[in-house]
This record gives C-alpha cells, sequence and structure tokens, in this order.
C-alpha cells in the first residue's frame, strides 16, 4: 500500500522479508543476514529479526545442515564437499561433524555410484582414463582414500588436506 505523497510501496519489516524467504526453502542464520544487508536492512533490525525467527523455530541452522546434506548427497558429492559448503554458512566444525555422522552414508558405495552415473559400468581402460576418473570424484568432494579405493588410482593425499 503507498505511503501518501509517495510513489513507492511500503518496505516490508525484515521479519516479514527473512519469513518469506524461507516460505521458499531453509536458510543458514548467515544466508538470510547477508540477504536481508542487500536489501537494505540495518544489522540490528536484521538481527531482531533473525532472533525471533529463530525463537519461533522458522529458522533453525541444524534443519537447515540436515536438509542441504540429504540434498548433496542426493546429488552425489563427497564428505569434503558438504563440509565446505557447511562451513560457508556459519557453522561450527563440531555441528558439521555430528551432521555429517547423523548421516550414516557409505562414501565408497556413493563414489562408485557417481563413476557408473558419469562412466557406465566398464573399467577404465588406460591410467589416463583412471586419472580423469580419479580427479572427477575429488572434485565432488570425496576424500583420497575413497577415490584411491573405487578407482584404483594413485591418488594424493594432500588433496584432504585443502578441504
Amino acid at each position: 500500500m503507498p505511503r501518501r505523497g509517495s510513489d513507492k510501496p511500503d518496505k516490508p519489516s525484515a521479519y516479514s522479508k527473512a519469513l518469506g524467504l524461507l516460505a521458499r526453502r531453509e536458510h543458514s542464520r548467515r544466508e538470510l543476514k547477508l540477504k536481508l544487508r542487500q536489501k537494505g536492512y540495518e544489522g540490528g533490525e536484521a538481527s531482531d529479526a533473525l532472533d525471533r525467527l529463530g525463537q519461533q523455530h522458522y529458522q533453525d541452522d541444524d534443519r537447515f545442515a540436515e536438509v542441504l546434506v540429504r540434498s548433496r548427497i542426493a546429488q552425489g558429492y563427497g564428505p569434503m564437499r558438504l563440509r565446505a559448503e557447511l562451513k560457508s554458512h556459519g557453522l561450527a566444525d563440531a555441528r558439521i561433524r555430528a551432521v555429517l555422522d547423523a548421516a550414516e552414508v557409505d562414501w565408497n558405495a556413493l563414489a562408485a555410484a557417481q563413476l557408473r552415473r558419469r562412466y557406465g559400468g566398464k573399467s577404465a581402460p588406460d591410467a589416463a582414463e583412471m586419472a580423469r576418473r580419479a580427479q572427477f570424484l575429488l572434485r565432488r568432494g570425496f576424500p583420497a582414500a575413497t577415490v584411491r579405493s573405487v578407482t584404483h588410482a594413485d591418488v594424493d593425499d594432500a588433496a584432504d588436506d585443502e578441504a
């Protein structure tokens, strides 16, 4: 509804804006705060809105993490990729470990399924193809030990230390 003497509609409250974002999908607290700032809401107003949403259980970082992990596992991503993504959303290392442990995923089976999906059931004809397949799994966030186990390629463990 327009204000008197103005052609611009009233700006919704930070709470209403954040609630609208949450109605579409789960968001982390950090992600919502960033989106509210980008829309021009002051830090205090945004923080108050996020506190209220948290108290009402509309925004919950634990629930967000669980949904994100389930979604990324279904897309075929490995634990290192998930850890990095959750960290970028501001989750603590202990919580990330707990969520990944609770997912109870056989990472070797998931990596093998990704290889089958991408390359079919055929084994790699040569070392170069084996290395390409190993790199594919490493880019998807699987640890070197898992990649070695699934592809039988010679993979450097240093890649695990970077994530």
